[in-house]
């Protein structure tokens, strides 16, 4: 690959904590429960939809026809949303900072979020705000893994695949910046990141605390 010239981040999972588990165990009395109902119910495919620029409205109304008996429960998703958020993922965002401290890299972010929900996060973490550019898949109605949805990213921002590091904790995402030429990096954890970026040169190795 080229040098790096650019990182880009996926959300979820990489540097906000989103599961809709966290709303639905203030709402239901067991793990079990929980567990039933946003894998039968409020499945990930269902949201994907949102993520693909469904509107919420449209979303609950379809599945409180399907699910009367949970209508309640549906409509919770989208008015409680931000429930939804267990916070940003700290080792993440300590790496982010130091890249954009470091000013060595141009910074953007690539995520399947709903289009209706995004202003909610960007509300919410300020290091939203380091990004020079952040592609939605919500507004532009495509999600990853569809090559179309990072040719945007590229496109958009004049980047340059082969110059690019992508980083995404879902193996199909990688896989997809992978083909299209980037340095795709399958995230498991902050220190394994901390690993992978230092050995491409662009934030120190770990350091212990007596250094």
């Amino acid at each position: 690959m080229s040098a790096p010239q650019t990182v880009v981040f996926d959300l979820g999972g990489v540097l906000v904590d989103w599961d809709p588990r966290y709303l639905y165990r203030t709402l239901l009395p067991s793990e079990d429960e929980v567990e039933r109902f946003v894998t039968e119910v409020t499945t990930p495919e269902w949201n994907a939809a949102q993520d693909a620029g469904r509107t919420w409205a449209a979303a609950v109304a379809e599945l409180s026809a399907r699910f009367p008996e949970h209508a309640e429960l549906i409509a919770a998703y989208d008015a409680r949303w931000l429930d939804t958020i267990g916070g940003h993922i700290d080792g993440t965002v300590d790496l982010l900072r130091e890249l954009r401290d470091g000013g060595s890299v141009g910074l953007y972010a690539l995520t399947n979020w709903s289009a209706e929900k995004f202003p909610l996060a960007l509300e919410r973490f300020e290091f939203l705000s380091w990004f020079e550019g952040i592609v939605v898949s919500g507004t532009e109605r495509l999600v990853k893994p569809d090559p179309r949805l990072y040719q945007v990213l590229l496109d958009r921002y004049g980047l340059d695949a082969s110059s690019t590091v992508y980083i995404d904790d879902n193996p199909p995402n990688v896989d997809a910046a992978a083909e299209l030429g980037m340095t795709s990096l399958h995230f498991t954890d902050p220190g394994r990141l901390r690993d992978e970026l230092s050995q491409l040169g662009l934030v120190s190795p770990d350091r212990s605390p007596e250094e």
